[in-house]
Parts: C-alpha cells; structure tokens; sequence
C-alpha cells in the first residue's frame, strides 16, 4: 500500500457524494415505487454493473460454490434485509435523517464485533466513541421538529437497517474475509436478488405499477452509482492505499447526505440535526482512533 495522493483523496470524496446521494434518490424513488420493487430493481442493476467489472477482471464468482450457504446468508443480511427496511423507512422521514442514522453503523458495528470478532475487541477510546455516538443518536430523537410520532416507528425501522449492516459485514470478516472483495459483492448481491424475486412475482407489482420518470432515474441511479460504480471504487481505493484511509469515508457520508436533502429535496434542517450529526460524527472519530494503540478492555 501507499501514502494517499491527492487523487485518492478526490476519489474519498467521490465516493462520499456517491454513497451520501443514495438517501435522496431513495426517497424520489419511493415517490412510485414500493420498498420489494425498488430494492430489487436497485440490486439487479448492481448485479449488472458489477458483473461486467468481474468480466472484465476476470473475477471468480463463488455464489454457488461449497460455500453457498455463507454467501446467501450474507446477500440476506447484509443486503436484501437492510436495503428494504432503508426504503421502508425512507419512504416516510427525511432523506437526511436517513442519511444521518445509517452513520451509526460504525458505532453498533463496534459494539457487536466486540462479542463476535477475536480481534476487534472494546478499549476505552472505542467505549467513549461509542457512547458519544449514541448520546448524539438519543439528542436527535428529542428534536420533534425531525421525528415526532407520526414518524418514530420508521426513524427505528432505519436504525434497525443500519444494525442489519452490521450484522452481515461480521458475518463476512469471520467467514468470506479471504474470498475478495469483487467475488464476494457480486455473490452476494447475486443471492440478494435471488431472494427478492420470489416477493416480487407474489407481489406483482407489474399488475398497477405506475412509475413517474423521475422515480425510474432515481431508481436507476441508485442500482448503477450507490450499488455498483460505487463498490467499485471502493475496491480502487481499498487495493491502492487500504482499509483505513477507506474507511474514513464514514465521516463524510452523513454529510453529503444532509447537504443533498437540504438543496436537493428542500428539507428542513433544524439546529438539532446539525449538532446531532457533529457528535455522531466524533463518536466515529473517537472508535476510530481506538483501533490504535490503546489496552482492550
């Protein structure tokens, strides 16, 4: 690995403002599309683009390999079950409150890797971090300007999402961390789809479907960009300077995701949001500067 450059910085940013647009997107897709419909109209599109990058590098693709099991198990997890309850709960609050609660999902993942993962246990900065992150959580739902209880259910649903997230990427580092990336995405993904298509000829959402042309856009955008070009230059970023400078995307997330509901969708965003994401945002950075140095607990 190397030193970051300017590029790779740009590209960090990039990447942000891809995963940061995703909550917008969601919510104008919503607009015409029900949650099982755009979810797997959202990961076919995925499955699309990140299948010809697999081509085009000459990927293995494992989905149904002797581990089959795993990466179903992931694909539900880690995809199928998060993205619905996303969009579920999406359809009724605020793109940036989406934005904003899926941030904490380096906070939860930290909690739960502690029980789950042998060397991804608590110290007193990850504590602290964790803690912080979830005071500035708890200080959002006392904002009754941005959740109230016409929308609370679906602020949890959300939240609920993010610890999905959680959930299938431990599942990935103790059971699919050495089957590459690109392999791994592309299975998934590919047994997400798997288990959307069963809902959806039940459904049949063809039958009275009537989407609008900007709902279609937003529902394309976020199976090619969010879903596909993006985990695509997650894997630019990951093999050309690692982990860590990758992961330092989680602070700029939740941002890009406020700055797009506040110009693109006109919401309103009080004083409270902006705190509340500020302490969200140093509780990640706290955790984060636990993974160096400091005794475990």
């Amino acid at each position: 690995m190397r030193e970051p450059k300017t590029i790779d910085v740009l590209l960090l940013i990039l990447l942000a403002a891809i995963w940061g647009s995703a909550f917008f997107n969601i919510k104008i897709a919503t607009y015409t599309y029900d949650p099982i419909t755009l979810v797997f109209v959202r990961v076919f599109f995925a499955l699309i683009a990140l299948g010809f990058y697999c081509a085009y590098r000459n990927v293995k693709i494992l989905a149904f390999s002797k581990d089959w099991k795993l990466y179903a198990l992931v694909g539900l997890t880690n995809i199928t079950i998060p993205f619905l309850l996303i969009a579920y709960g999406t359809n009724i609050v605020d793109s940036y409150l989406s934005a904003i609660l899926m941030s904490t999902t380096p906070l939860s993942g930290t909690l739960l890797a502690h029980f789950f993962i042998s060397n991804e246990k608590l110290n007193i900065f990850k504590l602290t971090g964790v803690i912080i992150g979830f005071l500035g959580v708890v200080f959002l739902f006392f904002d009754k300007l941005v959740i109230s209880d016409s929308n609370i259910f679906y602020a949890i649903v959300i939240l609920f999402g993010s610890t999905f997230y959680v959930i299938g990427g431990i599942l990935t580092l103790k059971f699919l961390k050495n089957e590459g990336n690109e392999n791994v995405s592309t299975s998934t993904i590919l047994w997400s789809l798997i288990f959307l298509f069963p809902f959806c000829l039940y459904q049949q959402p063809w039958t009275n479907l009537n989407p609008s042309l900007e709902s279609t856009i937003a529902l394309i955008y976020l199976g090619v960009f969010p879903t596909g070009v993006a985990w695509m230059l997650r894997f630019h970023i990951l093999t050309k300077v690692g982990m860590v400078f990758q992961t330092q995307v989680a602070y700029l997330i939740p941002i890009f995701g406020v700055i797009f509901g506040y110009i693109i969708m006109g919401e309103h965003i009080t004083w409270k949001v902006l705190v509340s994401l500020i302490i969200i945002i140093s509780g990640i950075y706290i955790v984060k500067r636990g993974n160096k140095g400091i005794k475990n607990l």
